[in-house]
């Protein structure tokens, strides 16, 4: 048997967790969809990073401020405090609504190959790492207090009670946003590791495809070329000359009052 790898056209070598993995993925989805939305408008971003002023755990909110007012360059926002994370995470949660849809068109139609999910779970595994990564992200903007983790991430929500006005409640909303992306980065990053595992080469799986091909191939060929001959009775032996009596007879319709 003769042996190809096939980049586009190969089979998935398990198919069942992708198909049942789109069920805890749609759930995900919703989650982070109605989470971000709600953190779009800065709901508790910038409160968040003043009640850890207060506390002294992270820097202040008040130094762009002071920028302006010593009339000095604005400084680099910890992206974790910054609107750039909270339309990023808008931003991947539209993204991948749509690549789940177009998933779920692509597996029904059978157009949906590992090479095609490889790239897609590739590119959604490093947004949501970089979302992951920007939610608990460090903040170095004072010296004085260092934070390597933003502090909602790593201490209880209890001690956002006493500021009151529903801090307590964003606190345990944005840990659970962290925790939904947590979950999705790890989704899409074992659709990735099974994308992968189908890209390797495989002997029955590269062999069954390289049968199928030459049958395909040659089968079909020979099939077309039989269509192609012109038919003649059963022990009547086909020659170029036949086929001339043939049409002669056809055009001297006289011979037949002779016979």
């Amino acid at each position: 048997m003769a042996r190809t790898y096939k980049i586009l056209h190969r089979p998935w070598r398990l198919k069942w967790p992708m198909y049942w993995g789109m069920v805890p993925e749609l759930m995900f989805l919703i989650a982070v969809l109605v989470l971000f939305g709600l953190q779009q408008p800065d709901v508790w971003r910038t409160r968040f990073w003043r009640i850890g002023h207060d506390l002294e755990l992270n820097s202040s909110p008040n130094i762009i401020l002071y920028a302006y007012a010593n009339h000095r360059p604005l400084p680099d926002i910890p992206f974790v405090w910054s609107q750039s994370l909270t339309n990023f995470n808008v931003a991947i949660s539209i993204i991948s609504l749509f690549i789940l849809l177009g998933k779920m068109i692509a597996t029904i139609m059978k157009i949906y190959y590992p090479i095609i999910g490889l790239f897609v779970n590739l590119c959604l595994t490093g947004l949501y790492a970089a979302s992951v990564y920007g939610q608990a992200g460090p903040d170095y903007a004072d010296p004085r207090y260092p934070s390597p983790v933003a502090w909602y991430i790593r201490m209880s929500c209890d001690v956002a009670k006493p500021y009151g006005g529903g801090a307590f409640r964003n606190c345990m909303m944005s840990k659970a946003a962290f925790a939904v992306t947590v979950l999705f980065m790890a989704l899409y990053f074992f659709y990735l590791c099974l994308a992968v595992w189908a890209m390797l080469p495989n002997k029955e799986l590269d062999m069954v495809d390289s049968d199928d091909e030459d049958n395909g191939s040659t089968g079909a060929g020979k099939e077309r070329e039989w269509e192609m001959q012109p038919t003649t009775p059963r022990g009547v032996p086909f020659t170029p000359r036949t086929q001339a009596f043939h049409t002669l007879d056809r055009k001297l319709p006289l011979r037949a009052n002779y016979a």
